[in-house]
């Protein structure tokens, strides 16, 4: 057998089975909660039993908790198949998808994609298994930057580490989960070609100084002039590996030609990728930019590059959203919140797919950097920055990384929890209600910011892709640019408050609260009640935007229900359109915090 032909040594039958009972669990739930599937359920004590019957002959048996939020929590243990009158345990992802065709009305091509898409997610989960040596004990005290290897992925999607567009090689290098140092690669491109961005104080010149050594530079230049170019015509701007090799040669092969695109080799520093995949934190110099690269890879509903409308005003984005902070004593003096800005960008627009009409979208996002301010700039003596996803991670034991830290804290749960939802609640809700506008808080872009194993405050970062407004006129928002208003989303008020109440409670609070009620840590509705605490003290602390609560009302009793695998089965497919998919709207989830209303 030629040497490079090997089976990935997590590919174990105890591992396969193990990870696919999981996402067995995962599937059973998620489809439960988007209105997908619906099983017969018969009531046994705080324990429901769900029969689906999927054919004549075959039905998926399970044991579920239900929980607020319309949602249910499956347990992985109880699910058995009973087919022609045999019992066996439900060890089979994909089949459990190939059985779902009766019920749920995908078309074939979106079915062969899923399964694609699921056994990449299930190839990683058995790698992520195989490694998962740190206890949470031990990964509470982990750096930042590290712990990012650690996590298992979106919480809600279910093909949450799909990825199409990598190859096997691809994931063992580039995947955040194996933990690898990576070099960016640099090209140089004609000014003519290229744009560059920032904010104020912030040249091109300037950073790349900062972001490149005077060798690494004089390097770069005499590669530039072998190539028969001038340094100073050019742009130098960092891609990743994969894709130079797998878009960009194929896609500028006129731009190479020409030498408008000039390769110039690794930087020197190392980097370590985020959860997103495209994003890099530095390593080698943490004070210097996280770099968002485009990665034209499937990945979560989208094509994971750069829209290139909203790269041109991500520096743009960063002094408004900053220049709000700078200016409210609420936020600047008592949440501190900590908003690491987009500082400068750069943007290739491909010649010939910009003068497509309607082109699919992923077309348009392939060549462009953004320059992040590195979160440890920020970070004071004794202060430790986790993602909020960290707050999901159990460890092979099952114990839970969130009840490391409690414990660590020395804090009681209840005050641990409402210390957290403090930190986290009040800048969000200034943002949207004192000016209108709204982040998507969603676990991979919020940044809890611990001191002593106690959340301290927050961080929020993703400006470009993830800041909307209100469409209401705010007086608040008359000095946006034009050109901001028209590339950054406006929302009515309801869909203003999903980005919080969808993008923070149901796509995190909601497996918080499960694992909270599963190690015994607190009671479902005490969890909740929490948080509704949070935000009725926030109201009280500024009565006067009380129109304004109610314009953007956490406490309706119900809200549309948004759906992430829904969007990708039934609804949009894998259809390339010319705008990116969004969540789908499907029916409404009642809303627990509706049973705490404490009106301001």
């Amino acid at each position: 057998m030629d040497n490079h032909m090997k089976s990935p040594s997590a590919l174990t039958r105890g591992n396969w089975e193990r990870v696919n009972r999981k996402l067995v669990a995962k599937m059973l739930s998620e489809y439960m909660y988007e209105d997908m599937i619906h099983p017969d359920i018969k009531t046994d004590g705080s324990l429901i039993q769900c029969e689906l019957k999927v054919s004549e002959t075959k039905t998926y048996r399970y044991q579920a908790e239900k929980r607020l939020f319309d949602s249910y929590d499956v347990k992985e243990e109880t699910i058995e198949v009973l087919e022609s009158g045999e019992v066996r345990g439900a060890t089979y992802a994909v089949g459990l998808l190939i059985d779902l065709q009766g019920l749920i009305p995908m078309s074939p091509e979106t079915v062969g994609h899923l399964i694609k898409e699921l056994n990449a997610t299930l190839i990683a989960d058995a790698h992520i298994l195989e490694r998962q040596e740190v206890s949470s004990d031990e990964l509470i005290h982990e750096d930042y930057a590290l712990l990012e290897g650690f996590m298992t992925g979106h919480p809600w999607i279910t093909y949450n580490k799909g990825r199409i567009g990598f190859g096997y090689d691809d994931y063992v290098k580039y995947a955040p989960e194996q933990k690898k140092e990576i070099r960016l690669s640099w090209i140089a491109v004609k000014k003519e070609m290229a744009s560059f961005q920032a904010v104020q104080g912030v040249s091109y010149d300037k950073l790349i100084s900062d972001e490149l050594s005077k060798e690494e530079r004089e390097r770069f230049d005499e590669k530039v002039k072998a190539a028969g170019g001038q340094p100073d015509d050019y742009y130098y701007m960092p891609v990743h590996e994969w894709q130079w090799k797998e878009v960009l040669v194929q896609q500028f092969p006129q731009a190479l030609a020409f030498k408008e695109i000039i390769p110039l080799g690794k930087g020197a520093d190392d980097y370590l990728p985020q959860q997103s995949v495209r994003t890099f934190v530095n390593v080698t110099n943490r004070d210097k930019h996280h770099v968002k690269l485009p990665m034209s890879i499937l990945n979560t509903l989208v094509y994971r590059g750069l829209p290139s409308e909203r790269t041109l005003v991500a520096p743009q984005v960063t002094e408004w959203i900053k220049g709000i902070a700078d200016q409210d004593p609420f936020l600047r003096d008592e949440c501190r919140v900590i908003l690491p800005g987009e500082n400068a960008s750069m943007n290739v627009d491909h010649p010939d797919y910009v003068h497509v009409e309607k082109v699919p979208y992923h077309y348009l996002e392939m060549l462009g950097t953004i320059w992040r301010e590195s979160i440890y700039t920020y970070l004071d003596e004794g202060e430790q920055a986790i993602t909020l996803a960290a707050l999901h991670y159990e460890d092979r034991n099952g114990k839970p990384y969130v009840k490391s830290l409690i414990e660590d804290s020395g804090l009681s749960t209840e005050k641990w929890l409402k210390t957290f939802y403090r930190v986290v609640m009040d800048p969000l809700l200034h943002y949207l209600y004192q000016y209108g506008t709204v982040f998507s808080p969603h676990g991979q872009n919020t940044i809890l910011v611990l001191k002593d194993s106690v959340p301290y405050r927050l961080a929020i970062k993703d400006f470009v892709d993830d800041v909307n407004m209100t469409d209401q006129p705010f007086p608040e928002l008359d000095g946006l640019t034009e050109e901001l208003k028209r590339v950054l989303r406006s929302e009515p008020p309801e869909g203003l408050t999903q980005f919080i109440f969808t993008g923070l409670f149901i796509c995190h609070l909601r497996y918080m609260s499960n694992i909270f009620v599963n190690h015994n840590l607190m009671e479902e509705e005490t969890f909740w009640a929490f948080l509704a605490e949070a935000i009725t003290h926030y109201q009280r602390r500024f009565p006067s935007l009380k129109e304004r609560f109610e314009l953007f009302d956490f406490f309706k009793p119900e809200l549309t229900k948004l759906c992430l695998n829904r969007n990708r089965m039934v609804d949009y497919g894998y259809a390339s359109g010319d705008d990116r998919p969004h969540a789908s709207e499907f029916g409404y989830v009642k809303n627990a915090l509706a049973l705490f209303t404490e009106r301001v």
